[in-house]
């Protein structure tokens, strides 16, 4: 009876989530923020669960979900993802996690992207001038988890970023901070977090340097003064997360994770995302999702993807996770993470 009442409770909860996100009013505002990179997921596992991951701690980046991961984390880690983004951008992420025992647990993150050399064009030359200008992005976080109680952990994340293209750019402070509730002792859990808060920015750089002519119809003055355009700032993409995951254990050698995130963003209208990974022979790993349900013209949404893991002696686990995602028209990304965890 325990069992079925949990079931129902757990089934409860995940129908709220699922409820309050598609009702929850929104207004698309496309293309109004900065810092699109740090919308894109690093984690290759978690991506390949459809990218619900507000409830989902056990590994380093799932620090980028929800910070209070970060307090169920035991020993050390450290994970790598390469992820071959659309439009041959590339992108990389790096996280290590170190527990500090009853202090908590701390995380340092670095995450890069580069669109590659790109033709500048323009009316008179719409061929090309000859030059070639990147886009580049950087970020850099140190995060902090705590378990407060045997049920909930808290955590929060700091990092700074800067945008640049050609020779103007951008930078700002960006701040994550999350928690999570263990509501079975089965393993259940909800979770909640906003990522990317901070204040506005906007570019500056020799780019945006002329030489003004006050008065044109005006001889004999200076027709070229120095002079600088100045841009408009505009919101980091904030995203608040709501989240569930419920393991299913068939035995010892099969398991399941089921999970769904409600979203928010500051900058398009709400949606879900579903996932599901099933552990064989707590080695091998499927998994399956789709992102972004309920969102008006999105592209694409299924994903799926596998890992398998390995003990070395007794002292840490190597573990490597692929993941494909369908973009529709912009094709499909492909992310590949190694992980190394310290017993």
């Amino acid at each position: 009876m325990k069992e079925y009442n949990l079931s129902l409770r757990s089934l409860f909860v995940l129908t709220i989530i699922l409820f309050c996100a598609n009702i929850i009013p929104g207004q698309s505002k496309v293309g109004i923020t900065i810092g699109q990179f740090l919308k894109i997921e690093p984690s290759s596992r978690l991506a390949g669960m459809g990218n619900a991951g507000a409830a989902l701690p056990g590994e380093a980046a799932a620090v980028y979900y929800n910070p209070a991961g970060l307090g169920r984390m035991n020993g050390a880690a450290l994970q790598f993802t390469i992820n071959k983004w659309i439009a041959d951008i590339d992108y990389n992420y790096l996280v290590g996690v170190f527990d500090l025992g009853d202090p908590g647990v701390i995380s340092l993150s670095i995450t890069s992207l580069s669109s590659g050399e790109i033709d500048v064009r323009t009316v008179e030359s719409p061929d090309g001038t000859g030059e070639r200008y990147t886009v580049s992005n950087f970020a850099a976080g140190i995060g902090y988890g705590v378990l407060l109680t045997d049920r909930v952990s808290v955590g929060m994340q700091i990092s700074y970023l800067t945008e640049t293209i050609w020779h103007s750019s951008l930078s700002t402070f960006t701040l994550n901070f999350g928690v999570q509730y263990l509501i079975s002792d089965d393993g259940a859990l909800i979770g909640a977090s906003i990522s990317n808060f901070g204040a506005n920015a906007g570019y500056e750089g020799r780019d945006l340097f002329i030489d003004y002519d006050f008065d044109p119809d005006k001889f004999g003055d200076n027709d070229g003064l120095p002079a600088e355009f100045r841009t408009e700032k505009y919101p980091l993409p904030t995203m608040f997360r709501a989240g569930f995951s419920y393991p299913v254990k068939f035995n010892d050698s099969y398991k399941m994770i089921i999970a769904a995130d409600a979203v928010h963003p500051n900058d398009n209208n709400e949606s879900v995302n579903l996932g599901a990974e099933l552990n064989l022979m707590n080695h091998f790993s499927l998994r399956a999702g789709y992102r972004n349900l309920f969102l008006d013209n999105t592209e694409g949404g299924l994903t799926l993807g596998a890992g398998i893991g390995v003990s070395i002696v007794d002292s840490y686990d190597i573990r490597v996770d692929y993941t494909w995602a369908d973009y529709g028209r912009l094709i499909e990304a492909h992310r590949l993470t190694i992980g190394l965890a310290f017993k």
